[in-house]
């Protein structure tokens, strides 16, 4: 059973709806009659699966309470006792937010009628759909049950009955949750810091229990070995995989296993991509075997070959490959390196010293998921993992290129339900296309605020024709997925669902050839992260294409790169004469403003200079300081640079998550350790060396 994080997107919840008829509205004396209960899954209410039930009351019924809900001592003849009901409540309510319409009056009851019984009642985490249509629209002339139903067009059924008001509530948390992303409250936990906000007068007499429990109490991830997300996968395959022919008989593949000490075999061509291969291992042929006598070692590999190969890439994360191995229960991973070339195997017994927890397992989460909704509660686990990494001591640089392979992954599964939707509707794609994920999730250096930077290139066809509007109508859903499941759209419009990120080869060759010779200033904003991109989904080839002859056409316009580098502006200040961080009125310091977007763009800035195509920035700088042409201590002093900002982002970021709030770039400098703050001062105070690098290296 799925835990709920404060990071779930609200369309993704595990809730209960619920709701309490009582003989009174004082909480104190008056007695439960009626409890009705429905699970809501994100946007699917299981009324089949719903909790229904009289309550036997010792205490007579106001005629004014009968009037409204029409319960009065006759209609509870029979009806059970609290204490035969609470169990199975507490088993329907389990692992769930509980929502409902000023709920904290349901739940007072609930709480008090435990306790009258001699057990515990742990306060859930809640959600009021009274608050939460406050938070999406603050202009209503009412915040009752029927106006709001009336509002969001939602249907009312045996109104001032349990079970009625428990379905109106969970229709209406539906119908509220796209609203609430509208105003950028899009998880369970910013959905409870802000109803916590504007609490009103009906929470106070009846108390809310808001919080959801805290990482060490609850975690959807629990305590991490860090090994598998410091070190990659080709750190630890073999190298050197066999290829034998699928005709090969099985005495022969096993002299050759035998003499390469090998535990299995690729069957197909080296130049076969994995989807074309297949693989036989050491268990396949004692199975083979076992079932055919001395007679199946005459058998060809054809015969017991496993296809296609499962695989993963060999600069993917060693959790990457632990988790895949364990959801689809294989011992056997092809790795792959560009354009999908199979370079390497890794076995379980490379991995014997690594924990195969179940947190690993978020990545093939992702790619497994089905729909909107599963692939929401999977990509809500991020948050908790860098929490548990961070907490691990594992610094910052790695967990945001953890980050940003998990947004690739996510990209990719999104493009592939988009995909789906347009097959099933008799719109298969036209022709070969890649998906390409720009910016800080291209260069590995993604952390918890994000938005969206995508494109698409296809194969052929021209602007407008019918290619470009079907991958018009897949960027479209595709950005759609994305912003639904917690990657918002990108303000600056840099998504594959605008026309101007999308495009076959040639037109992608034309709209660079545009930028080298004649770039603008809107020009420069796209090209500003083009050269960050990476391919997560589709023809490899196609993209590796566009990446190289990109980056060899840039390499030598030098009059391109000044204009990079004159656009990027003159680095701010960020330290005050007195040696303080020049902070905002909040208290707080924008460090991607101040620092972080300074380093990135210099480190790309010379990095086309000078050929190094490599994606993150801190292979840039190392790369440009490895050709010893100046400015080896600043560009050293750079990587530093970078690490001690992104530490302080990240430290920020996952305060503002637990506390419920969207994740900023934004620091407030009193969360940072002396040490830590000192070292940020340091950094930002250096970062005065930027534009002189740049003059000098593109001179």
């Amino acid at each position: 059973m799925a835990d709920i994080t404060s990071a779930t997107p609200l369309f993704a919840i595990r809730a209960v709806a619920l709701d309490a008829e009582t003989t009174g509205l004082d909480v104190r004396r008056s007695r439960l009659i009626e409890i009705g209960a429905v699970h809501v899954d994100g946007t699917r209410i299981d009324r089949a699966n719903a909790f229904q039930s009289l309550v036997a009351c010792p205490e007579p019924i106001s005629a004014s309470a009968t009037a409204v809900h029409g319960i009065d001592a006759a209609t509870l003849e029979g009806a059970p006792d609290f204490a035969i009901l609470y169990p199975g409540l507490k088993a329907f309510i389990a692992d769930r937010v509980i929502v409902g319409h000023t709920i904290g009056f349901d739940l007072a009851m609930l709480r008090h009628e435990a306790e009258r019984i001699g057990q515990a009642f742990a306060p859930p985490p809640a959600l009021d759909v009274r608050l939460l249509a406050q938070i999406a629209d603050q202009r209503l002339p009412s915040y009752s049950l029927e106006a709001l139903a009336a509002w969001l067009n939602v249907a009312l059924e045996d109104r001032h009955r349990a079970m009625g008001d428990a379905m109106a509530a969970a229709r209406i948390l539906v119908a509220l949750a796209p609203r609430l992303r509208e105003k950028n409250i899009r998880t369970v936990g910013e959905a409870i810091a802000a109803s916590r906000r504007i609490a009103d007068a009906m929470a106070g007499t009846a108390p809310i229990a808001w919080e959801l429990p805290g990482a060490s109490e609850r975690s959807a991830i629990p305590k991490l070995d860090s090994y598998p997300y410091r070190h990659r996968v080709a750190e630890v395959m073999n190298p050197d995989p066999v290829f034998l022919p699928a005709d090969t008989p099985l005495t022969q593949a096993l002299a050759v296993m035998a003499g390469h000490k090998l535990s299995s075999v690729l069957v197909g061509d080296a130049d076969d991509g994995p989807e074309a291969l297949g693989i036989v291992t050491e268990r396949d042929v004692l199975r083979h075997i076992a079932a055919g006598g001395a007679a199946a070692l005459s058998d060809t590999l054809e015969a017991l070959a496993s296809r296609p190969v499962l695989h993963v890439p060999a600069d993917a994360f060693l959790y990457r490959a632990i988790g895949r191995m364990s959801a689809r229960r294989v011992r056997h991973l092809a790795v792959t390196a560009d354009e999908m070339r199979v370079v390497g195997i890794v076995t379980t017994r490379d991995l014997l010293r690594l924990r195969s927890e179940s947190a690993v397992a978020m990545g093939d989460d992702i790619d497994g998921a089905q729909d909107t909704q599963t692939l929401g509660q999977a990509w809500a686990k991020l948050p908790a993992m860098a929490a548990s990494l961070a907490a691990e001591g594992v610094e910052a640089a790695i967990i945001a290129a953890v980050v940003a392979r998990e947004v690739g992954a996510l990209t990719r599964r999104a493009a592939m339900l988009a995909e789906a939707e347009l097959t099933a509707q008799g719109s298969p794609p036209p022709c070969p296309y890649a998906v390409l994920i720009l910016g800080s999730a291209g260069r590995g250096e993604s952390l918890l605020a994000m938005d969206q930077d995508n494109a698409i290139v296809f194969a052929s066809g021209p602007e407008g024709g019918p290619e470009d509007l079907y991958f018009a109508a897949l960027g479209q859903r595709m950005t759609e997925i994305l912003n639904e499941v917690g990657v918002p759209f990108c303000k600056g419009g840099v998504m594959a669902s605008r026309p101007a990120f999308r495009g076959a080869l040639d037109t992608w060759r034309e709209r660079i050839a545009h930028w080298l010779e004649r770039s603008s200033p809107e020009d420069l904003l796209a090209v500003d992260i083009f050269f960050d991109f990476r391919a997560v989904h589709g023809d490899r080839v196609l993209a590796g294409t566009l990446w190289r002859e990109a980056w060899e056409a840039a390499r030598n316009r030098t009059a391109f790169l000044k204009l990079l580098s004159e656009a990027a502006g003159e680095t701010r200040g960020a330290v005050t004469f007195l040696g303080r961080l020049r902070t905002e009125e909040d208290g707080r310091i924008d460090l991607k403003l101040a620092g972080l977007k300074a380093i990135v763009t210099t480190a790309r800035i010379l990095a086309i200079r000078h050929g190094i195509a490599v994606h993150s920035t801190r292979d840039r700088i190392a790369g440009v300081a490895a050709l010893d042409v100046g400015g080896a201590s600043d560009l050293a002093a750079l990587r530093d640079d970078h690490a001690a900002i992104l530490e302080a982002i990240l430290r920020q970021q996952l305060a503002d998550i637990a506390a419920g709030r969207p994740p900023d770039n934004r620091v407030d400098p009193t969360i940072l350790t002396p040490a830590e703050a000192a070292g940020l001062k340091r950094a930002l105070a250096h970062l005065s060396v930027l534009d002189d690098l740049r003059r000098d290296q593109l001179s």
